[in-house]
C-alpha cells in the first residue's frame, strides 16, 4: 500500500486531538504529517482516514475521522458524509446549521471517550 502516511500514525495525531477535545482541518492535519494541503494530498488523507475509522470500529472505539473538517465551516468534507452519516442515521442537508449541530454532538462523542479513555495504544 502506497499510502500518504501511515493509519497509525494518522490516528495517533487524531487521538490527541480527540483528548484535547478538538478537530483538526484537513491542513493542520496534512502539516502535521509533513505535507502541505493540496487536493490530490487531501484526496489520498481521505483514503487512510477510512482505514483508520474500519481499524477502530474493528476495536470498538468511535470513529476518528470526523474530527478533520474543512478550514471553511468545520465540517469534515463529502467523504465523511458520504461513508458515515447514515450510519449515524443522519439523512439532512451536508452544510448548514442542523449538519453542524449533528457533527457537534458526533464529535463530543469522540471527545468523551478520549477524554475518558486517555491516549491508551491498541
Amino acid at each position: 500500500m502506497n499510502a500518504l502516511a501511515d493509519p497509525e500514525e494518522v490516528r495517533a495525531h487524531l487521538v490527541a486531538a480527540a483528548s484535547a477535545g478538538h478537530a483538526l482541518t484537513y491542513a493542520e492535519l496534512l502539516e502535521r504529517l509533513g505535507y502541505s494541503f493540496s487536493r490530490p494530498k487531501m484526496r489520498q488523507l481521505v483514503a487512510v482516514l477510512g482505514e483508520v475509522d474500519r481499524r477502530a470500529e474493528a476495536d470498538e472505539e468511535p470513529e476518528l475521522a470526523v474530527l478533520v473538517v474543512r478550514q471553511s465551516d468545520g465540517l469534515p468534507g463529502q467523504g465523511w458524509w458520504i461513508a458515515c452519516a447514515r450510519k449515524h442515521g443522519y439523512e439532512g442537508l451536508w452544510e448548514g446549521p442542523e449538519a453542524q449541530r449533528f457533527i457537534a454532538a458526533t464529535q463530543q462523542k469522540v471527545f468523551r471517550f478520549w477524554s475518558e479513555t486517555g491516549q491508551a495504544a491498541r
